[in-house]
């Protein structure tokens, strides 16, 4: 019998109300997205898209820190809905989180050691003060801090990147299966991304961590993922290895997607822009029959508009849901 996923979303569904308690608009953030993450092997998936495509939503229920309208999230075969108060203590401590606001995260009236003895406290980490430290130092040194350049300084003497490494250095401590990084790098200097993904790295190839990665930024993906799942108004349109899904794009949302990634060529301008309007967010309440994409597909056709496309395999590890390859 095989293993079970490490993660597993299975049709996943979340409507938001829009406008009121007695409007009947909806908004279908997410819409039955399906993807896994393997248990066998430390990896790093990539959720991508524009924004309002879906992503953070996904990360959130990830996190059990909003439920589902429909579906189902399954860690290690068990059902996030279905987890006792035991199981969810357990969960939060196997599935970290890094979240985009490096700032926002903290409380600015403690210095940062607190959110350290918070959580070895609460998880019951450590017998004795010098356990402590020592756990405490491990962390750090294994996001390329020190001691005396954090400890006991409040959030605002810190930089972005300080601050985001030591949420990773939090994750580390605990000791995590996995963590749910949305947006964790852009809000800091681009001279800054590089070490902070390069943790991320780290995490996943000497701790064995793996992550669910929430980014707008393809070349982030390319860099960081083993495998991505590309969301258009909360439908994955197309998942697979990051090597072919953004070598080789078959969905026409993705070819147009990374067409608009500039190239790092000053000879080469960069004339492409993609726009999603805010009306095209909100539909009434019920799905979109058809392919979601179809108002801006060029190769659209009459069947694009009525049915859903199915999700097909265009070589391995490589599936797109598109009425062309059908």
């Amino acid at each position: 019998m095989s293993e079970p996923a490490l993660l597993e979303l299975k049709d996943l569904v979340k409507v938001y109300p829009v406008g009121g308690i007695f409007s009947r608009k909806r908004l279908r953030a997410v819409d039955n997205v399906s993807f896994t993450m393997p248990s066998d092997r430390a990896t790093i998936a990539t959720l991508a898209g524009e924004s309002g495509s879906g992503k953070s939503t996904i990360a959130r229920i990830v996190l059990g820190l909003i439920k589902p309208t429909s579906g189902e999230v399954r860690y290690k075969g068990r059902n996030l809905a279905e987890l006792s108060r035991k199981g969810r203590l357990a969960y939060n401590k196997e599935v970290g989180a890094v979240f985009q606001d490096p700032y926002g995260t903290y409380n600015p009236f403690y210095k940062v050691d607190r959110i350290f003895s918070k959580a070895i406290k609460k998880f019951k980490l450590a017998s004795s003060d010098a356990d402590r430290d020592k756990l405490i130092l491990h962390a750090l040194s294994n996001v390329g801090l020190t001691p005396e350049e954090v400890l006991g300084r409040y959030p605002h003497q810190l930089s972005g990147g300080q601050r985001q490494r030591i949420m990773l250095a939090r994750a580390l401590l605990i000791g995590p299966s996995m963590i749910v990084a949305d947006e964790p790098v852009s809000m800091i200097d681009a001279s800054l991304r590089a070490g902070i993904l390069n943790v991320v790295r780290d995490l996943r190839d000497k701790h064995g961590m793996s992550c669910l990665f929430i980014t707008h930024d393809l070349s982030v993906a390319r860099y960081l993922s083993d495998s991505i799942v590309i969301l258009y108004r909360g439908r994955a349109l197309e998942r697979g290895s990051t090597d072919l899904v953004i070598e080789k794009p078959a969905h026409p949302y993705s070819q147009l997607l990374i067409g608009s990634v500039p190239l790092p060529d000053p000879k080469k301008r960069w004339k492409e822009r993609i726009e999603l309007d805010a009306k095209d967010l909100l539909e009434v309440a019920g799905p979109v029959a058809g392919c979601v994409f179809y108002e801006r597909c060029p190769q659209a056709g009459e069947k694009c508009l009525k049915e859903m496309p199915p999700s097909v395999e265009v070589e391995h590890d490589h599936v797109v849901s598109c009425h062309q390859y059908s």
